[in-house]
């Protein structure tokens, strides 16, 4: 190998690593606490998440984002960050830090009689951007429709709560 190749294959090394050093790390699965001071003003990045439309203050909501990607959206095990605790009527208030800048999604459950399950006569759900939901597409619409931007702040979304019921 003469010395030219030499560098150029250290230069193609260290450009790679210095790459993926600075590619977002994304860990799956976090529970979380609902801390509402990471949302505060000079906070972030992270998602300020306003639910509207809570029916009743019985059984569990269960908040999760995910990367805005088709490899991720909805699947099994591919939500980065969790939320659970006890519904309550009306509006309610959730704060989600994310690793870094990029593209997000959210989805939100409210399992009214706290059995674990999704129950389509009781329970409840929403996504970020609002996508309509229904017994058709069972209530997962594209990631095209449910993604979002979040920079260096806080990003606030607000997420009307839909009931089958």
């Amino acid at each position: 190998m003469t010395l030219p190749t030499t560098l150029r294959l250290a230069a193609g090394a260290a450009l790679a690593a210095g790459l993926f050093a600075s590619a977002p790390a994304y860990a799956y699965q976090q529970e979380i606490s609902n801390d509402l001071s990471r949302c505060d003003a000079g906070s972030g990045p992270a998602v300020k998440v306003t639910v509207r439309g809570v029916k009743s203050s019985s059984g569990t909501m269960r908040v999760q984002t995910y990367r805005g990607t088709s490899a991720d959206w909805l699947k099994s095990g591919k939500w980065l960050h969790r939320i659970e605790m006890p519904a309550k009527r009306g509006t309610m208030t959730f704060c989600l830090p994310v690793s870094a800048a990029g593209t997000y999604a959210v989805a939100v459950r409210h399992d009214v009689n706290g059995n674990g399950k999704t129950d389509l006569r009781e329970d409840g759900g929403g996504m970020s951007n609002d996508p309509s939901i229904s017994i058709f597409n069972l209530g997962k619409p594209s990631y095209t429709k449910t993604r979002f931007d979040v920079g260096s702040s806080v990003k606030a979304i607000t997420i009307n709560m839909k009931y089958w019921g």
